[in-house]
């Protein structure tokens, strides 16, 4: 599949394959942070492997609210639709817990599988916050995080493992209860039959290392500090797949406030600084693939 593909030549099963490429390779990648259709053919043209689209990000997205969980599943697999519509390139989501119980993580699989995503994690996190809770992350019960787990592998309708979503079983136990814990639930997750595991708020590289040693399945790294970021180290433990962050859409928020308020200041906007090429917005915005059609469709023909 190449990443420069009209939109008539790829399908969804074409970025799953791309996606468990990545997850059966001997590499680790940094995904690029998207939130929009956008963003995601920017990172796709500038050549990353996969996409990320974070719970947070798309809060602020979609509501414009902070990450408290307020946002609903079909808000999100909607925007995951959209940006799986406009690109091949392969979307890995953070499906926070399922929004709900076990079930309601069935739900959450059929949803983002129709929406075309390539990958998805599911946590073990006590989300929503609940009530008289004072900001302390906690976690569910193993028990009801293997149920989640098995929950999310069962309800995949692709069966083709090679074409299936990818389903990850996510934790912060590392960060909340220690690396024993983490180990329990890694291996648990596992025999659950869920892809991949996704470890959130490792402190060091002997916690990482440390679990690596336990599990079989590829990992994926999010919110680790910059001794952490080395691919090749992280790769030869089974790492293939550690977030950098989402500043695109930092960027992209300070940008916007910078030249409304530029605008609003007076300031004459042929003279404005850090705005796209017109080459830029059409290939993103995919214009020679409109002129195409347009010459097919809605021209008169000889």
């Amino acid at each position: 599949m190449s990443v420069h593909a009209p939109v008539e030549t790829w399908t969804p099963a074409d970025s799953r394959i791309a996606f468990r490429a990545v997850l059966n390779g001997g590499a680790c990648v940094y995904p690029g942070s998207v939130y929009d259709p956008i963003s995601a053919r920017i990172a796709q043209d500038i050549g990353f492997e996969i996409g990320m689209f974070a719970g947070s990000i798309a809060s602020m997205t979609v509501l414009g609210a902070p990450d408290l969980i307020v946002l609903t599943l079909s808000e999100f697999a909607d925007q995951a639709g959209r940006i799986c519509r406009a690109s091949p390139l392969p979307l890995m989501v953070d499906a926070d817990h399922g929004y709900g119980n076990a079930l309601s993580v069935q739900r959450t699989v059929e949803e983002l599988e129709r929406a075309g995503v390539s990958g998805m994690s599911i946590e073990d996190t006590l989300l929503p916050r609940p009530f008289g809770d004072e900001e302390k992350t906690e976690l569910l019960s193993l028990d009801e995080g293997i149920g989640k787990m098995k929950a999310a592998v069962a309800a995949r309708k692709e069966r083709e493992i090679g074409q299936a979503i990818s389903i990850f079983g996510r934790t912060s136990a590392l960060a909340v209860t220690g690396v024993a814990d983490c180990i329990a639930r890694a291996k648990a997750y596992e025999a659950a039959g869920v892809d991949a595991i996704f470890l959130v708020g490792a402190k060091s590289r002997a916690d990482v290392e440390a679990v690596a040693a336990e599990i079989t399945l590829p990992i994926m790294l999010g919110g680790v500090g910059p001794d952490m970021q080395d691919r090749d180290y992280l790769a030869g433990l089974g790492v293939r797949i550690c977030l950098q962050g989402h500043q695109p859409f930092m960027a992209a928020f300070q940008a916007v406030h910078d030249t409304l308020k530029a605008l609003r200041d007076g300031v004459d906007p042929k003279t404005l600084e850090g705005l796209p090429s017109a080459d830029l917005v059409k290939r993103v915005t995919r214009g020679a693939d409109y002129d195409a059609r347009t010459a097919s469709f809605l021209t008169k023909s000889g």
